[in-house]
């Protein structure tokens, strides 16, 4: 009888938390960013500018979604004030999972500055250009040649600040992991996580909100760069 009420239990407390757009973009998103390092670092900018934009466009939506979406991915559920931050820190030495339904407050922060991050780094690369002037972001021409460059430049210095963000936020993954019991990579490929008592599963919204987002920031982003292509 005990058994059998500690497996009710357990599947009481196990909940979904993450929905299927969210967890899309996330393992999209690691893809992009490692296809536009790789293309980068060899001068595949045949690749490389391209797959730029569509980094563009997946930060765009994962922004709006951010307001638009289920609960637990909203910015309002995990940018939080500097005292529930302080609050959170203690609880780093417990050597139990977290049990949130969604990213904790560190987490969250991490979050926002990625976004920050590779919204920056993409957002230079449409105006940057090489030396050569044999390579340029689609809208480079917007700007002059020094300005163009500049962009380039900062396009290449935040590239390391990137990989600073990758690696805290890996590091991260395995601390909770190995230490706190929590496979985080594992909820955010399945949706689901087992809660602590006292968590509300969050409120999911459906796959069709999330398209249209997309379709939205993809219209935003590659329209403007179209229009300011045949403009100006």
């Amino acid at each position: 009888m005990a058994e059998g009420k500690d497996e009710r239990t357990q599947e009481r407390r196990e909940a979904p938390v993450w929905d299927r757009p969210t967890r899309i973009f996330h393992w999209v998103l690691v893809v992009l960013v490692v296809v536009c390092y790789l293309s980068g670092r060899n001068g595949r900018f045949d690749i490389h500018i391209p797959a730029g934009q569509a980094l563009l466009v997946l930060v765009a939506a994962r922004i709006v979604w951010g307001f638009a979406g289920s609960t637990s991915s909203r910015f309002r559920a995990f940018v939080r004030p500097v005292r529930e931050i302080a609050a959170y820190l203690p609880t780093l030495t417990r050597r139990e999972p977290d049990g949130r339904a969604g990213h904790n407050p560190l987490g969250g922060l991490s979050v926002v500055a990625l976004l920050l991050v590779l919204a920056a780094q993409a957002s230079l690369g449409i105006f940057a250009v090489d030396v050569d002037g044999l390579n340029e972001g689609p809208l480079s021409f917007l700007v002059s040649y020094d300005a163009a460059r500049e962009a380039a430049e900062l396009h290449a210095m935040i590239v390391d600040g990137l990989l600073i963000l990758v690696g805290l936020h890996i590091a991260a993954v395995l601390f909770h992991l190995l230490y706190k019991r929590e496979n985080l990579t594992g909820t955010m490929l399945t949706g689901r996580a087992r809660l602590a008592e006292g968590q509300t599963p969050p409120r999911l919204v459906s796959d069709w909100r999330a398209l249209l987002v997309l379709i939205l920031a993809a219209a935003a982003v590659l329209g403007a760069i179209e229009i300011a292509a045949r403009v100006f």
